[in-house]
């Protein structure tokens, strides 16, 4: 069966439906029942909408790397964060981790050999970086305080999803103080010493979203982007889906993180395995 080579990352995006029609067709059959509770918990449809959508397609996208049903896949919780811990898939017949978020109608997985972490924000407001300022490493705070007020927002998003695609991959989650760790835009000279045994960078994302990953390795490695095509998400047959996710094409993609993290270099996609 296929893996993510040592030291590489493929990266998944996807758009939820829209709210129209609701979840009607959605393959929700294969989830199991702490997530149909989990969605019934959301208050506004859009967003319950979403979070089907995300662990439909994570089971899915899960089955094409693994060859096991999305219908039988257990999960279960690994690190020092309990429940906060990086998800894990029980009984993977191959080394696999994996990493999901979704915000404001945008999903993304991240899947690889070695621990990961992914994290997708909207662009946060004025207020909302204001308000978040104090929970930064004092040196990440005192370079965005440097900037205009108008410029903040953006590399404050850009920040914090460093840090929360760190912590999700570390498997502390915000159990884990987010001033604990210097993730900010400077290396070397005086700039803070950064968590060792991790690569961890902003990667680009739809208009009005920012993101990023982390994958415990210090070595550059190489990222294959690809968006998961919406069928995905209603075909009956789990076989069907996984050829589907096997037949899409990379994407190209140009890294303009500033010293964050080596560039995102595109493999050519190996096949994938269906399921029965």
């Amino acid at each position: 069966m296929p893996t993510v080579p040592v030291g590489e990352l493929d990266l998944w995006s996807l758009r939820a439906p829209p709210p129209v029609g609701g979840p009607s067709g959605l393959a929700a059959g294969e989830l199991d029942r702490e997530e149909h509770e989990r969605a019934a918990a959301f208050v506004r449809p859009h967003d319950r909408l979403q979070y089907l959508a995300a662990h439909i397609a994570l089971r899915r996208l899960l089955a094409a790397y693994t060859g096991m049903p999305p219908d039988r896949m257990r999960f279960g919780r690994d690190g020092p964060g309990g429940r906060r811990g990086r998800p894990t898939l029980l009984g993977a017949p191959v080394p696999l981790h994996f990493s999901l978020s979704h915000s404001h109608g945008l999903v993304l997985f991240g899947v690889a050999s070695t621990p990961v972490g992914v994290d997708v924000q909207r662009v946060p407001s004025r207020e909302t970086t204001e308000l978040c300022l104090s929970k930064l490493h004092p040196q990440e705070r005192a370079e965005l305080v440097r900037l205009a007020a108008d410029a903040r927002p953006l590399v404050f998003g850009r920040l914090w999803t460093r840090k929360e695609a760190y912590l999700k991959g570390l498997g502390t989650g915000l159990a884990r103080s987010p001033a604990a760790d210097y993730l900010g835009e400077h290396r070397g000279g005086a700039a803070p010493a950064r968590p060792t045994g991790w690569t961890v960078r902003n990667v680009p994302a739809a208009p009005g979203h920012v993101a990023a990953t982390a994958l415990r390795t210090e070595e550059e490695h190489r990222i294959t982007v690809r968006r998961l095509p919406p069928e995905c998400l209603y075909v009956r047959d789990p076989a069907d889906a996984a050829r589907a996710i096997a037949a899409v094409p990379e994407e190209t993609t140009n890294e303009d993180e500033k010293g964050v993290g080596p560039p995102c270099r595109p493999r050519p996609p190996g096949p994938m395995s269906t399921t029965g």
